[in-house]
């Protein structure tokens, strides 16, 4: 078989949380290559939407942002910003969501604002952006980051976008909307139990527990079939290399 990437094994995991006929906002980088991977496969009537305002978009190659004018081409319409948000996300027309972030939590909240304490930080990150949006209104949503225990901490310092909060129905007291569906990491892919905690589902080709729970600041949970994560087919490596990033711009 071909060898593959850590980021085109996470690309074709993703792309695979995707069914036929979701409406997914896309943001660019990965969660872009896993959708139009997905739209190519087996999802070919999913609805890309972006950001930007484009609905139901078809790009013919990688957009480079947002607002690349690629998006519009062959786009069923496009709206304002704000009618993306409001009349689509803020409505609960989205099914699916893609999210990363600084540090995720056990629960699955997301800090993408600060490290350390939010009056005197060590780091400032961007803020929220349409993320916290995203994390409240969508059915589900799809984070994607690489693992590290600086990326896994036992608690978030600082809730961004919120996940299963202490627990699922936490989430549910908060009028929150859905909850987060997957963590695909370069390592494993993992999911929520019925308390709204993660466990490993599969581990990736060649990675073992002490390595991803060494990745991990609290004591992660192992899911009792636990499986190890299908690689990407020869397709999906010929359509990511060829067809949507033939420049590397992500993969590489």
């Amino acid at each position: 078989m071909t060898e593959y990437t850590d980021t085109e094994l996470m690309i074709s995991r993703a792309a695979q949380e995707l069914q036929d006929g979701d409406t997914t906002l896309v943001g660019v980088g990965i969660p872009n290559l896993a959708c139009n991977l997905a739209k190519r496969t087996h999802a070919p009537d999913l609805e890309l939407i972006y950001e930007s305002g484009t609905i139901d978009s078809n790009p013919s190659k990688l957009p480079l942002s947002i607002g690349d004018p690629v998006l519009a081409t062959g786009a069923r319409s496009i709206v304002p910003m704000i009618q993306g948000f409001g009349y689509y996300l803020q409505s609960g027309r989205i099914d699916v969501g893609f999210l990363g972030g600084a540090q995720i939590d056990r629960h699955g909240n997301i800090n993408s604002t600060v490290i350390g304490d939010y009056d005197d930080p060590n780091v400032r990150l961007p803020g929220s952006g349409g993320a916290c949006e995203i994390a409240s209104n969508t059915d589900r949503t799809i984070i994607i980051t690489p693992h590290s225990s600086r990326r896994f901490p036992d608690e978030v310092d600082f809730v961004t976008s919120p996940g299963y909060v202490g627990g699922r129905d936490n989430r549910e007291q908060l009028g929150l909307r859905g909850g987060p569906e997957a963590v695909i990491t370069d390592k494993a892919v993992m999911r929520f139990d019925d308390g709204g905690e993660l466990y490993v589902e599969s581990l990736h080709p060649g990675v073992t527990r002490d390595v991803v729970q060494n990745a991990t600041g609290w004591e992660l949970q192992f899911g009792s079939d636990l499986v190890e994560t299908v690689p990407p087919t020869e397709q999906e490596l010929d359509l990511i290399r060829n067809e949507l990033d033939p420049d590397g711009v992500y993969t590489e």
